[in-house]
């Protein structure tokens, strides 16, 4: 993981990455949050940011990197020599994850470092699982399929549909404004050794109209093409 330290003094920058490199990080140090600025932040897992430099402090660049969405995610420690409680809940509230005061004792600087590392990880995977739950979800304003469960709800309320009308109803809002033909439709959602008529498909587009309510008047039919679902 790579870590940025910004700190206007060069004795404290070399200390930190002396002592995080020891523990596996790749770290780079910035003397001001101006010449921080100019370095591709997103390419940082966590930065160590002290609040009194020069011209712009810790916290007004902590402000800018939060009010950008590209680097607003990017976890921030502050390093401080001012420890009040005024200046810590200052720090919290623009957005920091954790505060440490100086003078720095490594230990404490190394075990807040992984843990809020830790803390982003967590975080990181959990997003991922629920968009992964939530790509198994097709959405349509009042309609909602579970692909994992094969449930379907309708302004709320859980229906009733067989595989052949879950099937449909999957492939139409998946693929809205789209004619798909009887074949088509046969080809896609029918097992492959059963014969059906082509009627078989009608009398299932229609039970599926009634079962979705109003919806189902946007399972329009193409005369001589087939079936789409207008959106």
């Amino acid at each position: 993981m790579k870590i940025l330290v910004v700190d206007d003094e060069q004795d404290i920058c070399e200390i930190l990455q002396y002592n995080l490199e020891t523990e596996g990080y790749e770290v780079e140090t910035a003397n001001s949050a101006e010449e921080a600025l100019t370095l591709p932040l997103t390419d940082y897992s966590l930065i160590l940011l002290d609040v009194m430099m020069g011209e712009m402090s810790g916290f007004q660049m902590a402000r800018k990197m939060k009010d950008n969405p590209e680097t607003a995610g990017i976890p921030i420690i502050f390093i401080t020599a001012l420890d009040s409680e005024d200046n810590t809940v200052r720090g919290l509230n623009i957005g920091a994850d954790d505060y440490i005061a100086k003078p720095l004792m490594m230990k404490e600087v190394k075990a807040r470092v992984k843990a809020v590392l830790r803390r982003t990880a967590s975080a990181s995977k959990n997003n991922k699982e629920e968009g992964e739950e939530e790509s198994n979800i097709i959405r349509y304003k009042g309609i909602m399929l579970n692909m994992d469960s094969k449930t379907a709800v309708v302004d709320g309320d859980e229906i009733t549909l067989t595989k052949l009308e879950f099937e449909l109803l999957s492939l139409f809002l998946r693929k809205p404004n789209r004619v798909f033909g009887r074949e088509d439709l046969l080809e896609r959602c029918w097992p492959r050794d059963v014969y059906v008529q082509d009627r078989t498909v009608d009398v299932n587009i229609t039970r599926l109209r009634k079962k979705i309510g109003d919806y189902g008047k946007q399972i329009k039919t193409r005369v001589g093409y087939g079936y789409y679902f207008e959106n």
